[in-house]
């Protein structure tokens, strides 16, 4: 059972927990896909092509193993890569790249979300919490949260304790005063409760629970995140 009492900061995933993410990066491939057809289109038409695709980042993954948590680096180096296969100026990858970013950063919010940030800023420190590269900034939601802290500016990602331990030491609280709260069963739930943290398991499309170890409550929506506090 979740207890209430003893939390003193909340930590946030923010894909698929504050808005659906393969949305926003179906159209930003679609942003670049575009953009490489005017700029450079043979690269474009290699990566027309699904199996190449992989083919690069198993590449770029092999060749540049500290990238593994970076999934912008990890991206960018994949268009540098096709540039240089399909002889086009692989320069062009940062340029590319912030054209994919741009768009990735252009999501659409659940619809409980911004109420949800505001009540539960209003209450705790919020610390985003995120395996992605969301720029909260960008999508306007900064002024909820204390601090943002991600795989790739860290350097390891959930559900690996020590990202955990750094958002706790952010909000300046201990582990077992953090509620963590996101949507994926193994990276945030079974992650935070491996740090002593209480957990919510935002649940959008009722999974069904698939390991021993249980999250300390579930809930379908942010609202129902917010309504276990009391007013």
């Amino acid at each position: 059972m979740l207890d209430l009492t003893i939390i003193k900061a909340i930590t946030l995933d923010l894909d698929d927990t504050l808005w659906p993410i393969w949305p926003a990066i179906e159209r930003a491939e679609k942003a670049l896909e575009h953009w490489l057809s005017r700029q450079a289109p043979m690269t474009a038409a290699l990566f027309a092509n699904q199996s190449a695709r992989h083919e690069i980042r198993a590449q770029v993954l092999r060749s540049r193993p500290e990238l593994k948590h970076d999934l912008s680096a990890i991206r960018r180096e994949a268009i540098r890569v096709a540039l240089y296969r399909s002889g086009e100026d692989p320069l062009l990858a940062e340029a590319g790249f912030d054209v994919f970013y741009a768009e990735r950063n252009r999501v659409t919010l659940f619809d409980d979300a911004l109420q949800s940030l505001a009540f539960l800023a209003s209450r705790f420190p919020l610390i985003a919490l995120s395996n992605g590269s969301a720029d909260i900034r960008r999508i306007g939601i900064e002024s909820y949260f204390r601090a943002s802290i991600s795989a790739p500016q860290f350097g390891v990602a959930k559900p690996d304790p020590r990202i955990f331990l750094a958002a706790a030491s952010a909000a300046e609280v201990l582990p077992s005063e953090v509620l963590h709260v996101g949507d994926d069963a193994m990276l945030d739930v079974l992650g935070a409760l491996n740090c002593g943290m209480q957990t919510v398991w935002v649940n959008r499309s009722e999974h069904l629970w698939a390991h021993p170890d249980e999250p300390h409550e579930t809930v379908s929506t942010l609202v129902e995140l917010c309504e276990l506090f009391p007013a």
